[in-house]
């Protein structure tokens, strides 16, 4: 359904969606009046005594008021299955929050194809960029709103311009509320699921010259292994406590009240001693072995830290992954940019949030001198980057931008967004970068182009459903949580016409004219023909953990199984839906799939535990 429009405006809610909110209520109401006709019944013959007959009245006049809000309610619920309902009843009931509020009016989007008939090409083009503007402006509110703690630097300002405007240009052409969105995803992994035997094989790349395509997956597996623990331990405290809820805060709460800041550099942020505690515990390093540890944090500008890696003769540069209000606005500047890397290629461009945060952490390796440093104790040693999530792509541009001063240079992004790289770059990081992810993780999927293709896909399935929402939510939690066969609601798979259709999920007929260039589902879109956001790629060959068998919706029946191979980027060029789509991306789940794995495969009869850091991946 699209937005209502209440008071001449529009808002981020539907006339359906006030089935279940209305259900709630009237499951109250009902126990209110029965509550309240049983205590008027069973002391009626009592209430002669003085100030009986006020309380008589008001019991009486309570139960009638509860009698006609229990019919409205009852009335609004069934309407509201229907699809629709009055704007009397509706304006009764509907409480104004202002997150839902939509202060362009409910306008056409602003980059619609067509504009309106009464006005000339030079006027049209003002109107839609008055809109344009207005969006933004709206959706930078919004973001300061929710972000009002983030400090209000240069680099905090840009951020929140470019959020603003990623998420203004992908919402500019369709008017869904989130209860849409929620029915057309359940929709979608029930689709999902019902094609999955259909799909193509996905595609492999082949090993590194030399070794055995085995050989070489084993010889990577073994190294994902081992730096795994680098870049969870960049986390800091909350994920060593929360992977060890019993034990953790025992086992580092003698660090945080010690001053050990003379053996190690330390630079900003909160809790600096609890974080080098748990830091210890996680990599099994000793205090010596640290060059460098930042847990510095703001906009494009992420913690990391710096060790030396004896055991594989190496200086480690782990890059933390989002973590906070700052780190999830350099995710959301989402917009490209080019990179000045002195080579030949044709394309040098990224992420714009992360290529910033990548150029804080190589000013402060090389012009700071902390390169310097850890190479003139261990000279020798090869150079490793290694990070997890928004981290993961920092170390891959990092290791990029290092590259020519340390033409050894490695790096293992684990979990890593897929809207990082441009084509030509992607192909560069094949020689020197591994990237590691487990099972439906979404943020390996996650690019600009792939959330345009999933609002597509989603736009297209509910357009092609005719069954009320509630009832489609009401399955697709049971579908979720239990399995079971899928919805046989229609889908564009069934080739079904929308003019077939009685009660469409959309509901009006003019959303799906007023959004054709969605509907029709062609390249005209703001984000597809916008340069700012071209085709991004994930870094590095890839190697994928996929789960084998069944184990419950969420993992919790049994013990998961993975096998390990390398794949395609191609394989990772469209959002799934399911629930473990977030789960996978926790840092805490993949060391335990990669440690089975290792483990499964007997790669790790080379690496023998130390300092019990092996213990803690388990």
């Amino acid at each position: 359904m699209p937005g209502m429009v209440l008071f001449g405006r529009r808002w981020a809610i539907a006339s359906d969606d006030l089935v279940f909110p209305g259900s709630f209520e009237l499951f109250l109401r009902v126990l209110w009046w029965i509550g309240s006709l049983t205590l008027y019944l069973l002391h009626r013959r009592k209430l002669g005594c003085a100030g009986g007959v006020l309380l008589s009245t008001y019991l009486i006049v309570l139960l009638l008021l509860l009698a006609i809000i229990i019919g409205v309610v009852s009335a609004i619920v069934y309407v509201s299955m229907k699809g629709n309902a009055s704007w009397v009843i509706i304006a009764a009931t509907v409480v104004t929050i202002v997150i839902v509020f939509d202060p362009l009016g409910g306008n056409m989007a602003p980059y619609s194809s067509s504009g309106p008939d009464h006005l000339d090409s030079n006027d049209s083009s003002q109107f839609f960029n008055g809109l344009k503007t207005a969006a933004k402006s709206v959706w930078e509110t919004r973001i300061k709103f929710m972000c009002c703690c983030v400090g209000k630097d240069d680099h905090t300002r840009v951020a929140f311009s470019s959020t603003a405007e990623l998420f203004s240009t992908y919402f500019s052409d369709t008017d869904l509320v989130p209860s849409d969105i929620a029915a057309g995803l359940a929709l979608l992994h029930q689709q999902q699921d019902n094609i999955s035997s259909l799909q193509e094989p996905q595609e492999e790349i082949g090993p590194t010259p030399g070794l055995s395509q085995e050989a070489d997956l084993d010889a990577e597996l073994e190294n994902c292994h081992h730096y795994m623990r680098f870049a969870a331990a960049a986390y800091g405290w909350p994920l060593y406590i929360y992977r060890n809820p019993f034990t953790g805060l025992c086992t580092i709460g003698g660090d945080c009240y010690r001053s050990r800041t003379a053996e190690y550099d330390l630079v900003g942020g909160d809790q600096l001693n609890c974080h080098f505690g748990s830091i210890l515990q996680t990599t099994g390093l000793q205090y010596r072995d640290f060059i460098h540890v930042s847990f510095h944090d703001k906009v494009y500008e992420l913690p990391f830290l710096v060790a030396l890696d004896h055991r594989k003769e190496c200086v480690v540069v782990a890059v933390r992954g989002t973590m906070s209000l700052q780190d999830i606005l350099t995710d959301l500047s989402a917009e490209s940019e080019t990179l000045d890397l002195g080579m030949d290629l044709q394309d040098c461009v990224a992420h714009k949030g992360i290529s910033q945060a990548a150029k804080y952490i190589y000013r402060r390796l090389v012009h700071d001198g902390i390169l310097s440093q850890a190479f003139s104790v261990a000279p020798e040693y090869r150079l490793v980057v290694v990070g997890h999530s928004l981290g993961a792509g920092a170390a891959a541009l990092l290791a990029i931008m290092l590259r020519g001063s340390y033409p050894q240079v490695r790096a293992y992004a684990f979990s890593p967004p897929r809207g990082l790289l441009s084509k030509s770059l992607y192909e560069y990081s094949q020689d020197f970068i591994v990237s590691l992810i487990l099972g439906k993780d979404v943020i390996p999927r996650l690019s600009v182009s792939n959330m345009e293709d999933l609002k597509k896909r989603i736009l297209r399935v509910i357009a092609h459903c005719n069954k009320p929402k509630y009832k489609i939510l009401l399955h697709g939690c049971w579908y979720e949580l239990f399995g079971g066969s899928s919805s046989n609601c229609a889908t564009e798979l069934d080739g079904g016409s929308q003019g077939a259709l009685t009660q469409p999920l959309l509901g009006e007929q003019s959303l799906l004219a007023r959004s054709s260039s969605a509907y029709s589902f062609s390249s005209d879109s703001p984000l597809d023909s916008s340069p700012k956001y071209p085709p991004l790629y994930p870094p590095g060959r890839i190697i994928h953990l996929e789960e084998e068998g069944a184990t419950g919706r969420f993992g919790c029946c049994s013990a998961a199984q993975y096998r390990a191979r390398w794949a395609h980027e191609s394989a990772f060029g469209k959002i799934l839906i399911g629930p473990k789509m977030l789960t996978d991306h926790m840092p805490d789940i993949l060391m335990k799939a990669l440690a089975s794995v290792v483990a499964d495969r007997g790669v790790c009869l080379s690496c023998p535990s130390q300092g019990g850091s092996d213990a803690d991946m388990v």
